[in-house]
């Protein structure tokens, strides 16, 4: 008689399923540093000791929490920014245009362009560092 009953469940792996098993043993201080490296990457412990393992470390895990809050911040750093040349440029522009444009005002605004500048340039690294982060996967 042919079971009709429908599985219930994940459904089996065709190829790829890991069946084998490697025990290790850490001392103390080791298991500490591989449960603080689990708890800061936001992996797990069989997936940090296989890819250091089977990647010969060469890849970097990499923290996405941090690394998008980083990207986050950059950003709206840069919006800050932003707003504060485009607040700047309509009132050197209206005391432009009434003949009382001070010197301090355009210094301010060289300044805020220059940390605009910087920020961008850091956001640009960081996008580049993940893109290269990634290739190498």
């Amino acid at each position: 008689m042919k079971n009709t009953r429908s599985k219930i469940g994940r459904p089996e792996k065709a190829e790829g399923k890991r069946t084998k098993k490697i025990d290790a043993r850490f001392t103390e201080d080791e298991f500490k540093i591989v449960l603080e490296l689990e708890k800061t990457l936001g992996v797990s412990k069989t997936d940090l000791v296989r890819n250091r393992l089977l990647h010969d470390a060469h890849p970097i895990i990499m923290n996405a929490k941090e690394l998008i809050s980083s990207v986050d911040d950059i950003g709206a750093e840069l919006g800050r920014c932003g707003n504060n040349i485009n607040q700047l440029a309509k009132y050197a522009n209206v005391l432009h245009k009434a003949g009382r444009l001070s010197p301090v005002v355009v210094e301010r605004f060289n300044l805020l362009f220059q940390d605009y500048n910087s920020y961008q340039v850091s956001l640009e690294v960081a996008l580049r560092r993940i893109i290269r982060i990634l290739g190498r996967r």
